[in-house]
């Protein structure tokens, strides 16, 4: 850490932030300019105590870090991109993976339907709300456990592997039993004692950008997991809330770009949710293979104006497969297969 003294702060004063410093810990560096002083703090800071606290000294100005809060997420710790093992499902590697589904689980004949159209089109994983966190108590709020039976019989029947939404602390155990990715949506980024729950169960967590986090907070939580000894984690990006109303969200494709930068780990990136609008989601997979995500989440529905939920950004079976035939030239081009 990079400690700044205020400007023409006399000697006498600066020798206190100095003994600070190394009562903490670190080697204190002092740099005496004409009229700035900075101490450099020398130490690790994942084992010391943080220096944060020195700016309560009036003749402190801020504490600057030099790593990364997301120890373990970051590249300075694990410069290689990792790759997550989905049941023999290889998320980060050169195949790229379409996940692919309904936003809720509705009944047996529209999931089974959707489950076989995306896995001929090329899907591997198969999405589905069981629970489903809406905005009104009113709205469907998912079929619960028997949604969960329903995923397990699709995945019975088809293969695809199955991530699905955990909503409480509660539901963690049962939804792990089902589930082969469990999901933490955006309403719940910022639960830390959901996320150490659904850590602990060992399964693969998709980790969904809350709707107003920044990237920071974002690894963070994926931190979070990580620090319970699962490094199982997949970072989505699914667009944030800003000022623009002519889509459901801003879907923030830096910020993918950004999170394959500073991070290891995986990135999906969810157009359906992104934008909220089913007539984008193709242009917008494109966006998302070009800066380099190693997965999309798409919502499939067969007929989305029955849908019971966001029928308006799911795009239908022909859609579904179009948009897998147009990723492919683009797809080859990054050097990736489906």
């Amino acid at each position: 850490m990079i400690v700044v003294i205020r400007p023409n702060t006399p000697r006498d004063q600066i020798d206190p932030v100095i003994e600070e410093v190394q009562r903490l810990g670190y080697e204190a560096r002092p740099i005496f300019g004409s009229e700035q002083t900075v101490v450099a703090a020398i130490g690790d800071e994942r084992t010391h105590q943080s220096l944060e606290s020195l700016e309560a000294m009036p003749q402190v100005e801020h504490v600057i870090r030099v790593q990364k809060r997301y120890k373990m997420v970051s590249r300075q710790s694990h410069p290689a991109n990792s790759v997550v093992d989905v049941d023999g499902v290889l998320i980060g590697g050169p195949k790229f993976v379409m996940m692919a589904g309904p936003c809720s689980v509705e009944s047996e004949e529209q999931l089974l339907s959707t489950a076989r159209a995306v896995k001929e089109a090329g899907a591997t994983i198969l999405r589905g709300g069981a629970y489903k966190p809406r905005t009104s108590p009113y709205e469907f709020q998912g079929l619960g456990k028997e949604g969960l039976r329903l995923l397990e019989l699709a995945r019975k029947e088809t293969g695809l592997k199955i991530v699905t939404e955990v909503l409480s602390e509660r539901d963690v155990e049962h939804v792990a039993a089902s589930a082969d990715i469990l999901q933490i949506g955006a309403r719940n980024a910022q639960n830390f004692q959901l996320l150490i729950e659904a850590a602990r169960t060992k399964k693969p967590i998709l980790l969904k950008r809350g709707m107003s986090e920044r990237i920071e907070e974002w690894l963070l939580g994926a931190e979070y997991i990580m620090s319970e000894g699962n490094s199982n984690v997949l970072l989505c990006e699914r667009g944030i809330r800003t000022f623009e109303t002519y889509t459901r969200n801003t879907l923030d494709l830096a910020a993918a770009a950004v999170a394959k930068q500073e991070s290891h780990l995986p990135v999906v990136v969810d157009p359906s949710q992104g934008c909220g609008r089913a007539d984008l989601v193709r242009v917008l997979c494109q966006g998302a293979v070009a800066v380099g995500a190693d997965s999309l989440i798409i919502e499939v529905h067969p007929n989305p104006a029955e849908a019971l939920s966001d029928g308006q950004q799911q795009v239908n079976f022909d859609g579904f497969k179009q948009l897998m035939h147009d990723l492919k030239p683009l797809l080859a081009a990054m050097g990736r297969t489906l």
